[in-house]
């Protein structure tokens, strides 16, 4: 066999391989010989089969395989000898000519195939104790955990009827009957609802009619649909709402006892103290870490300058901006409604990309030098992770990871990443920072500045400028609500449904 390079030109590579005919014809042959006793063909006895008639029926078929053994294994194979890695899965191209294909097959041609690829280019990693980060910190006042335990306590608040008007935050019992045109339609009748005013449960200006209602009055309220109402026999149309008070009850002061507790399925308010708080700490070490994280991959990214593969930052370049254009669509804008043009935005895009494989080839080669490993154990906690997010998608998810090639890949390289990013947190310099809340929540955009400026949306500009594999590229920024979406009228049992 022939490996003859074709190309070196920067990271991209291109090798002929040609395996002589009569090396094929001889592997093919050992091949025949191994099987000739275990075929079976009419009016011959097993094993004694000439070869020649053994050649002549199977010769070609054994041929075909032995082929595409070879192109499955050797590329590989031969980049392994060449102390090379490629950075995707290489190209192998072969004669498309079919007489060519029959002589090879024949053993009357020799076997050639070509193998491109971009290789993993090679640097040497330099030393990060010079990298100093600041890890912020927030001390959580026992008044916040009150809030937020209070914030918790909305789920299992009381209420008690009172005399008098029903005012913000009182919950009114009601029967109602709507009509569009006067004529009653479907969905639009319930007794006994239960509706606490403020809580923007039914369409914009019903609550705020019930403002002032007494246990007892009857009244006819007045409203218009959206006009992106789900029910389009309901949108944008005007209606009327019988109503009929049947009570009005005021919220009961919420106090953090023991008695909350049990309400919420624990065993004491300081138990549930002490879970709020530990979710506070959990959430504010997350965003902290986060920071610590940009900081370090900006100071990284300072750190090394190198070709990065084409095909890889093709591929991390075309998630951007699938994600960037998604976003666009959304929010009903186009790049010159965020001061930038369409090519500027693709320039800045294609820079972070750069970016984003250069780093995860660094992360990668620091954690190989490391001795960095997932097991199969963490593998397995972040497929059942990827369940849980999908109620009722269970096997789908599990055919898709089982299935396609490198999906595998995808669990494997943000455990492996925050595994490489606690190594270095013990080789560089970490010094903590007592700040507030708000402080740590605050949008610092020169932590991004090396991630682009504002070439694509800025309300997604924040949540874009995360570093090289800090996360999926396409990264989802909190939706906005759409209020017609999640408010539903008062029919909300059929009209939403229709």
């Amino acid at each position: 066999m022939q490996v003859i390079e074709t190309l070196a030109e920067g990271l991209k590579r291109e090798i002929k391989v040609v395996i002589p005919a009569k090396d094929m014809e001889a592997q093919m042959n050992e091949r025949l010989e191994g099987v000739k006793d275990r075929v079976r063909i009419n009016g011959f006895r097993p094993g004694k089969v000439p070869f020649a008639q053994l050649k002549k029926m199977y010769g070609k078929s054994v041929m075909a395989e032995l082929v595409n053994e070879i192109v499955r294994v050797r590329p590989n194979e031969i980049l392994t000898e060449r102390g090379e890695k490629s950075a995707t899965q290489p190209d192998i191209s072969m004669t498309e000519d079919e007489s060519e294909a029959d002589k090879i097959l024949a053993a009357e041609a020799d076997f050639e195939f070509t193998i491109a690829y971009e290789v993993i280019p090679k640097f040497e990693l330099k030393d990060v104790s010079s990298i100093k980060v600041t890890r912020e910190v927030v001390d959580i006042a026992d008044e916040e955990v009150d809030t937020q335990v209070l914030q918790i306590a909305e789920s299992a608040k009381t209420y008690e009827t009172k005399k008098g008007k029903a005012a913000q935050g009182d919950r009114v019992t009601m029967d109602y009957l709507g009509k569009v045109d006067g004529v009653a339609f479907d969905g639009g009748k319930d007794e006994d609802a239960e509706l606490v005013i403020g809580s923007n449960r039914f369409i914009p200006g019903f609550e705020d009619q019930l403002v002032g209602v007494k246990a007892g009055d009857e009244k006819v309220i007045t409203v218009t649909f959206p006009a992106d109402y789900p029910a389009a026999n309901l949108a944008g149309k005007e209606a009327t709402f019988d109503i009929k008070v049947k009570d009005v009850a005021a919220a009961k002061d919420v106090e953090i006892n023991d008695e909350l507790a049990t309400q919420l399925g624990l065993e004491s308010a300081e138990k549930l103290r002490e879970i709020v708080r530990s979710q506070l700490e959990g959430q504010y070490s997350s965003v902290a870490r986060q920071k610590l994280k940009r900081q370090i991959l900006d100071q990284l990214d300072e750190m090394y300058d190198f070709a990065t593969p084409e095909k890889l930052v093709s591929a991390e370049f075309d998630n951007i901006w699938r994600q960037i254009n998604t976003d666009l669509a959304q929010s009903g804008k186009t790049f010159a409604d965020e001061d930038t043009t369409e090519e500027a935005a693709r320039e800045e895009y294609n820079k972070l990309a750069q970016r984003r494989v250069r780093l995860g080839l660094v992360l990668s080669e620091i954690g190989d030098k490391a001795k960095i490993e997932v097991s199969d154990e963490e593998m397995q906690q972040s497929l059942f992770a990827q369940l849980r997010q999908f109620p009722g998608q269970e096997k789908e998810i599990l055919d898709y990871f089982r299935n396609t090639p490198g999906a595998a890949a995808s669990l494997r390289a943000p455990i492996f990443e925050e595994k490489v990013i606690d190594h270095l947190l013990n080789e560089i310099s970490v010094t903590d920072k007592k700040v507030s809340k708000e402080e740590l929540l605050a949008d610092d955009e020169a932590e991004g500045k090396s991630e682009g400026k504002k070439a694509a949306p800025k309300k997604k500009a924040a949540a874009k400028k995360e570093a090289a594999a800090e996360e999926a590229t396409t990264d989802e920024a909190a939706s906005e609500e759409k209020p017609a979406a999640k408010k539903k009228a008062p029919a909300k049992k059929k009209a939403a449904d229709e």
